[in-house]
């Protein structure tokens, strides 16, 4: 098991909620039992390492047997805290926060979309995806009285940094940016990039320069 000193890698950690769906998949399935070479093959992650995954959390199966379903399951809901709810908020009601808000990540019973804010009368006061929208003037009230601690950004990039910059005095403790902005946040703060027009020119720039490799 790890314990407070233990100091998991980020690229494991990304890792995990990926195991996770996969074992929810074979649970429902009725599957007792896993080896990691069954793993590897379905998550598209080899074999050595998953096996060196899991070893940063301790004996997690047996050599000869594989792992257990159930165990594994068990464990991983608790070390992702599936148990806990996690409020997301969402700024910014374009088309990709409105697509976010039907979305509403379905297949993740922990984390849900609970409000959104938007600077367009129109779409003010409204309900997208059973998602309320608030006036952007009220971002931080909301934030404090509902206890959120996560942001999904989707606003314009000029608006990006302007919009983090008040989130500082609120208790959110990460960011999902998908603006093309490269936010400045204190320590407190984590923020995860994600730039679909970067990902879509590497994903054509290894299409035309390695036409064999189809998976990293």
């Amino acid at each position: 098991m790890t314990n407070e000193t233990t100091k998991i890698p980020q690229a494991t950690a990304k890792r995990l909620p990926l195991y996770y769906r996969f074992l929810k998949n074979l649970h429902s399935s009725g599957k007792q039992r896993v080896s990691s070479a069954e793993l590897s093959e379905a998550v598209k992650v080899d074999s050595a390492t998953i096996r060196r995954d899991f070893s940063y959390f301790g004996a997690l199966g047996k050599k000869g047997y594989g792992y257990n379903v159930n165990y594994l399951l068990s464990f991983f809901r608790k070390t992702l805290d599936q148990d806990e709810l996690t409020k997301v908020a969402l700024v910014g009601v374009g088309n990709l926060g409105t697509a976010f808000l039907n979305y509403n990540f379905l297949k993740n019973n922990n984390t849900k979309i609970s409000c959104a804010f938007d600077i367009d009368p129109s779409k003010i006061g409204t309900f997208i995806g059973e998602v309320p929208v608030y006036n952007m003037d009220d971002l931080e009230k909301y934030l404090v009285e509902e206890q959120i601690l996560v942001i999904i950004l989707t606003v314009p990039a000029l608006a990006a940094q302007m919009i983090t910059d008040r989130l500082v005095n609120t208790e959110v403790k990460g960011i999902l940016n998908f603006t093309p902005a490269r936010l400045n946040v204190p320590p407190s703060i984590r923020v995860h990039h994600i730039d679909l027009a970067i990902e879509l020119q590497s994903l054509v720039y290894f299409l035309k320069h390695y036409p064999n490799v189809l998976s990293d």
